[in-house]
């Protein structure tokens, strides 16, 4: 066997067992997902739209996921305040404190343990690969705010930072979030 063969198998079954565990909370992997990525989004990025483009779902798919999580208690959906005919989504004290427990949670440990050069090494070959079939596919990567072109640190309008693109004021926390509007510097 190959070893892009060996590594494709490998994620695959690594992927199996993930999804595996996604079941925990009486979740499915999809709504986890949903949860996982509200937690890590910014401000700009919280949106049916961008959930749907984030995890390469249908609209449909999403539409079911975010009725569910909402009617558990885990998401609200409100009035966009810059665009009204929009509709922002948020996790509730509920669905925080549902992605503080997330199953993922002993991966994460796993990789920790690791010498830092090989998690170093994973995690590069994971960013390659995911940008790779996101690029063949014509989607958005999304990424980290603060790794943005038009990421302005240090802003002097009195937050601490600033997003060029958007012309909106950034605090800390939220430039360490994901963006949908990112553009590597």
């Amino acid at each position: 066997m190959n070893k892009p063969q060996q590594f494709i198998n490998l994620l695959s079954r690594l992927s199996r067992l993930v999804n595996h565990d996604g079941h925990s909370k009486g979740l499915k992997p999809a709504q986890w997902d949903a949860i996982r990525y509200l937690a890590q989004a910014n401000r700009f990025s919280r949106s049916p739209g961008a959930l749907t483009i984030y995890l390469g779902a249908t609209k449909g798919t999403i539409s079911q996921t975010l009725m569910t999580l909402e009617k558990k208690g885990f998401v609200a959906k409100t009035q966009d305040l810059h665009d009204k005919r929009a509709v922002a989504l948020k996790l509730t004290t509920a669905g925080e404190n549902l992605a503080k427990e997330d199953a993922l949670k002993p991966f994460q440990r796993m990789l920790s343990d690791l010498p830092a050069n090989e998690q170093n090494d994973i995690t590069l070959a994971l960013e390659k690969l995911l940008l790779a079939k996101l690029r063949s596919d014509g989607n958005k990567p999304f990424g980290i705010c603060n790794t943005c072109r038009h990421f302005r640190k240090n802003n002097q309008s009195g937050s601490p930072h600033f997003c060029d693109l958007l012309k909106e004021p950034l605090c800390d926390i939220e430039s360490e979030k994901i963006c949908v509007e990112q553009t590597p510097a």
